[in-house]
């Protein structure tokens, strides 16, 4: 892997950690994906159509337990919504 170095502002490193100790991430790598971020999105500005499952996959499957007919017996959803 190559290296960068870069000059950021004493607040803009305040800013990157408490961001890295936020999503549990190092420095480093926060960086790396925010660079990628940057340098994938279109040259026009438009923002890439980003489905859920792109957002949350890493959330998919993390679940154990629980009925095995949640997503598909309503009677989950009684009382659903009332105070």
């Amino acid at each position: 892997m190559n290296t960068l170095t870069i000059k950021i502002s004493p607040v803009l490193e305040q800013q990157l950690l408490e961001a890295a100790d936020r999503a549990h991430l190092s420095k480093s790598e926060l960086v790396r994906r925010a660079l990628a971020a940057y340098v994938a999105r279109p040259a026009d500005g438009t923002e890439p159509f980003v489905s859920a499952l792109d957002r949350a996959g890493d959330l998919v499957g993390c679940f154990e337990g629980g009925p095995a007919d949640l997503a598909s017996n309503p009677r989950h959803l009684d009382g659903f919504g009332r105070v």
